[in-house]
């Protein structure tokens, strides 16, 4: 594969129908109408909609507006997208006031995970996996085959069955308090870190969840991003020639 960094534009339009992508939300939205790529991303309603026995704590999805109004504290993170920082606020009163009141957004009941792991999922089935994060702090390990948040993450995905794309990255964690799995969120594969999970099957996720708009299947469709249109994002990209697999990737906001 032929792979590319973009520090910014302009953007190679003759890459334009034969490209994937890795990178940032701000770099996708930017590539992705000028390339005619198709992106896809988990439903946003997704943690919300799952029953309690694989999210371990109440879940929903709210405005930002409603949640300006709690007096609790809530775990509260943008439903779509990274408009804000993710996090547990004591109250509502401390939430961006510069969004719009209409942006969807989940508020969950707060909890403390023991170990998190992320998934990376292609046809139903979990590709790879790693360990990122024990107590919160950043620590990633590799699975072994037969770990158990393999097993859980298989149950969570046979449960959504066609809920879900074709290609996304599910997080599961431990909880603190009763040693129970519980499913952490699901993120796009095209913006999620690989961390000690097998590259190259990493890349097989990746590649289906963004790349030619005409190679998108058809249960793909109603999970594909609507691009917010074209702006400034450190990232790399990468793309196909004739009878070859090229492959766009993503610099520092490659993270998740």
């Amino acid at each position: 594969m032929d792979v590319r960094t973009l520090p910014g534009p302009p953007i190679p339009t003759d890459l334009r129908g034969r490209t994937h992508l890795y990178g940032g939300e701000r770099f996708a939205d930017a590539v992705a109408s000028a390339l005619d790529m198709a992106l896809v991303d988990p439903p946003p309603d997704l943690l919300a909609a799952l029953p309690a026995y694989f999210t371990g704590r109440h879940v929903e999805l709210i405005t930002l507006g409603q949640a300006r109004r709690h007096r609790v504290p809530r775990f509260v993170k943008p439903a779509a997208g990274k408009s804000f920082p993710a996090g547990v606020r004591p109250n509502g009163t401390g939430l961006p006031s510069h969004l719009p009141a209409e942006l969807p957004v989940l508020s969950a009941e707060p909890v403390a995970f023991a170990e998190e792991y992320r998934l990376h999922i292609l046809d139903g089935e979990v590709r790879t996996a790693s360990r990122y994060a024990v107590f919160g702090v950043l620590d990633s390990a590799p699975l072994p085959p037969k770990h158990p948040a393999l097993g859980f993450g298989a149950e969570v995905v046979n449960h959504l069955a066609s809920g879900l794309p074709s290609a996304v990255v599910l997080d599961v964690g431990i909880l603190s308090d009763s040693g129970q799995f519980a499913v952490v969120e699901a993120n796009e594969a095209w913006f999620s870190n690989a961390y000690a999970a097998d590259a190259e099957r990493v890349l097989d996720v990746v590649m289906r969840a963004a790349g030619p708009a005409h190679e998108i299947r058809d249960t793909d469709r109603p999970f594909v991003r609507r691009t917010a249109g074209i702006r400034d994002d450190d990232a790399t990209l990468s793309a196909r020639q004739p009878g070859t697999s090229r492959h766009l990737s993503a610099g520092p906001t490659a993270t998740t």
